[in-house]
C-alpha cells in the first residue's frame, strides 16, 4: 500500500492467496469476513478514542454516523478486496472527521496483532484480550493452503493471517472456552433425532459430533440416517465448535451436506487413518496421514467428478503408500503412489492383445494429473 494521503478514500486492500482465489474472484462467503473486519474496527476505533480522550467515559453516540466501509471492487492478480471510507453527508468533507482517523488507527492495530500472531508473540500487546474474540468470527472459513495478506502505511512488510496465527489469536483470549471454524467432514449418520432436530455423525476417522439439523437439509438427514446399516456415507460442510486443544466439539451450523459416492477417494483415504504397523499379516506400514491429506486434497483439486471420468477403487499397499485401480473394458490401470515424494508409478495392460505401458508421474504437478484424467476419459469412452 503506498504512503496515505489523509484526504483520499483508500482505507484497505487485503490480499487474498490460495487455490480458491487464483482466478482473481472470491466466493462470497469471504464477504461474510470483510463485514466482521468493518465491525472490529469500528469497536477498535472506539477504544482508540477513550485512550485519547480520558476524560470521556464513553465513545460518542453515532461515533461513525457519516462514514461506512465499503468494499468498492476486486482487484485481479490474487483476488484483492479494495476497502475504501465512504462519507455518507451530501458532500465529501475537505477535511476528514476526526473519526477516519481513529479507525485508521484500529486498522492498523488489528494489522499489528496479527503480525504479533505471525511471529509468536502476543497479539493481546496490541490490541485489548476483549477485542481478539472478533477473529473467532473473522476469516474462520480459511482452508490450509490459504492466508490474507495485509499491509498499512505503517506496516509497509505484509503480515499474513492463517488458520494457524487466527487459532493463536483466538486461543489469547481467555473468556473463550471454544472457537469456530469451518469443517469438512465425511461420515455415517447413526442417530438422528426428528423432535430434537439434531443428529450424530460418525467420522470416519474420529469421533462422533452431534449436529443441529437444518431445514433445508431435513430429508437428506433423514435419508442418510436409513441408509446407516448400508454404509451410506456423506460429506457435510459447516462451522464447527473446536476446544481449546483444537478438538471438534460439535457442529454449530450446516452449510453443505452430499452423499458420497461409494468410491468417494477421500473418504477411502480417511478408512486407511486406523491402520496399524504389521496391519496384513504381521506386515504392511501404515500410509502417514499427512501424505493422506495431501492425496485427499490433490485428487479433490485435480481429479474430475463423475460421471466425467469414473473413480478408482483405492487401496493401501504394504510399503505405505496408496495404490489406485480402474478396470475399464479390457483395459486394467493401476496407479501407484508414493507419499513420501508425491510420485506416481502408472501402469496399464490390455488384457485382449497383452499391450501394456508405463509412466513415472510428478503428483505435485497439475499437468500430471491432467495427463491421468485424460487418459481416463479416453479409456472409458473406448470401453463404453
Amino acid at each position: 500500500m503506498p504512503v496515505e494521503n489523509p484526504y483520499t478514500n483508500l482505507f484497505l486492500q487485503p490480499r487474498l492467496h490460495g487455490a480458491r482465489f487464483e482466478d482473481g474472484s472470491i466466493p462470497l462467503e469471504i464477504l461474510k469476513d470483510m463485514a466482521v473486519l468493518q465491525e472490529m474496527i469500528v469497536e477498535v476505533a472506539k477504544w482508540r478514542f477513550l485512550e485519547e480522550n480520558p476524560e470521556r467515559k464513553r465513545s460518542p453516540q453515532g461515533f461513525t454516523k457519516d462514514i461506512e466501509l465499503r468494499l468498492s471492487r476486486i482487484d485481479g492478480g490474487s483476488a484483492v478486496p479494495v476497502i475504501t471510507v465512504a462519507y455518507l453527508m451530501e458532500q465529501q468533507p475537505l477535511i476528514p472527521p476526526q473519526e477516519v482517523e481513529y479507525l485508521r488507527q484500529a486498522r492498523d492495530a488489528v494489522v499489528a496483532a496479527i503480525g504479533a500472531a505471525e511471529r509468536n508473540e502476543s497479539a493481546a500487546g496490541h490490541l485489548p484480550e476483549r477485542y481478539l474474540t472478533y477473529f473467532d468470527r473473522f476469516m474462520r472459513s480459511l482452508r490450509d493452503d490459504e492466508y490474507i495478506e495485509l499491509r498499512t502505511p505503517t506496516h509497509t512488510e505484509p503480515v499474513r493471517l492463517t488458520k494457524e496465527t487466527r487459532r493463536r489469536i483466538i486461543l489469547e483470549s481467555s473468556s473463550l472456552r471454544e472457537f469456530s471454524e469451518q469443517v469438512v467432514l465425511r461420515g455415517y449418520i447413526p442417530e438422528a433425532d426428528k423432535d430434537r432436530r439434531t443428529f450424530e455423525l460418525q467420522q470416519i476417522h474420529g469421533r462422533k459430533v452431534r449436529s443441529p439439523i437444518p431445514d433445508q437439509h431435513f430429508e437428506t438427514i433423514l435419508d442418510v440416517f436409513d441408509g446407516y446399516e448400508q454404509n451410506v456415507r456423506v460429506l457435510i460442510q459447516g462451522i464447527g465448535k473446536l476446544d481449546r486443544n483444537s478438538r471438534l466439539v460439535r457442529m454449530e451450523s450446516v452449510e453443505h451436506i452430499s452423499v458420497l459416492d461409494p468410491l468417494d477417494v477421500p473418504a477411502c483415504l480417511d478408512e486407511f487413518r486406523i491402520l496399524k504397523d504389521g496391519w496384513l499379516d504381521g506386515e504392511g506400514h501404515p500410509p502417514r496421514h499427512d501424505g493422506l491429506d495431501w492425496l485427499a486434497a490433490s485428487f479433490e483439486r485435480y481429479y474430475p467428478e463423475p460421471p466425467d471420468v469414473p473413480l478408482p477403487y483405492v487401496y493401501p499397499t504394504v510399503e505405505g503408500g496408496v495404490q489406485m485401480e480402474w478396470s475399464l473394458g479390457s483395459k486394467e490401470i493401476s496407479l501407484e503412489v508414493t507419499l513420501a515424494d508425491h510420485s506416481a508409478e502408472w501402469f496399464w495392460t490390455d488384457i485382449s492383445d497383452d499391450n501394456e505401458y508405463e509412466r513415472t508421474l510428478d503428483l505435485n504437478t497439475p499437468a500430471d494429473w491432467e495427463w491421468i484424467a485424460g487418459q481416463i476419459r479416453r479409456l472409458s469412452e473406448t470401453a463404453a
